[in-house]
């Protein structure tokens, strides 16, 4: 297979018992969750196996969690001899990606996703931010209802996941404006979102600020394969780009379904989420009908993935 790409899950993914399967199957999984330990000095191994639930939730856990289970996941498939032309993250997931393409080291990334998190969280009080997913909506009229709902305080686009899917992130007031507006409008659902910040909003400015400083500290290489930017929605292979796409990305919307749409205008046309749950997958049923995707995060999973792939 030549052409097909990693998908890197975001936060909220996670689920207690995660990666173990994988685990308890390959040698290599084992060495890295080992390594992951030493790395963030705590045991995240017994953490993404068995919780507590709540403190897996925190977001200062659960960033590096997931992209460890995901790192886990691609190890296993290059283990398998597949090998990705590109590879894309929604957020978090980024880091996954650069990681993928040798950009991050994983001794660097997982204590960087943990102080992203941990930036995120402190940029505003818990419960003074909200985030609502819009359904069924164009993005023209979420992003009116956003313009809209302004006299309530700052609220904006902060995920353009796929066709008729938008998230919106901002003061918790104009949140709940813009919720009833897309319901006057037609919205099929505006769910309030059980997310502890309003991430991917101007109000988490303070937080790219002091990520960018982590940044610095750390060396970011050139790419080995494309990875698309969650900020620009194309490939970027500079570092410096890509560092300062990083710190761009915790307070700008993530253009996801641009993603993926250059990803297919390149030719990919089969795609692999690696990490859990499988709700990129989703995403990319509604972008387009004309690709396939598979997911790894278990051995049923996997097993699947790898017929798909023609093993």
């Amino acid at each position: 297979m030549k052409n097909f790409a990693l998908l890197f899950p975001g936060q909220g993914a996670q689920y207690v018992g995660m990666g173990k399967e994988l685990y308890e199957n390959y040698q290599s999984v084992k060495i890295l969750f080992d390594k992951a330990n030493d790395i963030l000095k705590e045991d995240i191994t017994n953490l993404c196996f068995n919780g507590p639930e709540d403190e897996l939730m925190k977001t200062e856990n659960t960033q590096p969690a997931i992209l460890l289970v995901s790192i886990a996941a691609m190890t296993v498939l290059r283990e398998h001899g597949f090998t990705p032309t590109m590879a894309a993250g929604l957020s978090l997931g980024e880091y996954g990606a650069l990681v993928a393409a040798g950009v991050l080291d994983l001794e660097d990334a997982l204590p960087l996703v943990r102080k992203r998190g941990q930036f995120m969280q402190e940029a505003v009080p818990f419960g003074v931010g909200a985030m609502a997913a819009i359904i069924g909506l164009s993005t023209e009229k979420v992003e009116e209802c956003c313009r809209l709902a302004q006299n309530e305080g700052m609220v904006s686009p902060a995920n353009y996941n796929c066709p008729g899917q938008i998230v919106v992130s901002g003061y918790k007031p104009a949140v709940e404006k813009v919720c009833a507006l897309a319901k006057d409008m037609g919205a099929k659902r505006a769910l309030m979102l059980a997310v502890s910040a309003p991430f991917h909003s101007p109000l988490l400015e303070p937080a790219g600020l002091k990520l960018e400083l982590e940044l610095k500290k750390i060396r970011i290489k050139s790419p080995s394969i494309d990875v698309i930017s969650n900020v620009h929605a194309t490939v970027e292979s500079d570092p410096s780009k890509i560092e300062k796409n990083l710190v761009l990305q915790v307070s700008s919307p993530v253009k996801w379904e641009g993603s993926v749409r250059y990803m297919i205008d390149q030719g990919i046309d089969t795609y692999v989420e690696v990490g859990p749950g499988k709700t990129l997958n989703g995403f990319l049923r509604k972008i387009s009908r004309d690709v396939r995707g598979y997911n790894i995060e278990d051995m049923d999973s996997l097993k699947k993935t790898l017929q798909g792939l023609g093993v």
